[in-house]
């Protein structure tokens, strides 16, 4: 019996297999003939779906974008501060469980790498404007200029930063609990809000 995929559903499979191994290595050294090989399909028919290599890793960059938002979005019946609360841990706990994956997206667009660049930016645009939301401040998500705009941005790469950090270390030598840091950036993102 044939099982040929779809053509998307071949698109799908060849981002997740993507997906998978940005967890141990950064996007720019995906290899297209491991992807293929995981696959089982020909170096030439990955090419049939993605036109070139940067469109691949354009798929592959956006698609953990996604996953991010998807798996940081807490439950809309919460009240926004328990809302914010649970997007933070499941952005901590992303990151630790994910993190050569996240540096990967992370130091892909600090590289410069225009795709990664832009689905960074729109991921960290889309983070601002949830914590916005939740901190009653949603009118501002359209004024990227706006002072608090800047400051819950600058506080969301602060955070970034201190899990990525919190993750490499030891267990045992961790200064933080998951639940202690979560308090921590939300003691530091108050007291942000009052410079």
């Amino acid at each position: 019996m044939d099982h040929r995929l779809t053509a998307d559903d071949r698109k799908k499979q060849l981002v997740r297999i993507g997906l998978m191994m940005l967890r141990d290595k950064p996007i720019h050294e995906l290899s297209i003939d491991a992807i293929a090989s995981e696959a089982g399909i020909s170096r030439g028919l990955l090419f049939h779906y993605f036109p070139s290599k940067r469109d691949y890793y354009v798929a592959v960059i956006s698609a953990a974008g996604r996953r991010l938002l998807r798996v940081t979005k807490p439950d809309d019946a919460l009240a926004p501060d328990q809302q914010l609360r649970e997007m933070l841990v499941q952005f901590v706990a992303f990151i630790a469980r994910r993190r050569t994956a996240y540096i990967s997206f992370v130091r892909g667009a600090a590289g410069g790498d225009d795709f990664a660049v832009k689905v960074y930016d729109e991921t960290r645009a889309r983070l601002t404007e949830r914590v916005l939301s939740y901190i009653g401040a949603p009118e501002v998500a359209d004024e990227p200029a706006s002072r608090e705009y800047l400051r819950i941005h600058a506080w969301l790469s602060y955070t970034e930063d201190l899990a990525i950090e919190w993750s490499a270390l030891p267990e045992a030598d961790r200064p933080y609990t998951p639940d202690t840091l979560v308090d921590h950036v939300i003691e530091a993102l108050q007291l942000l809000r009052k410079l």
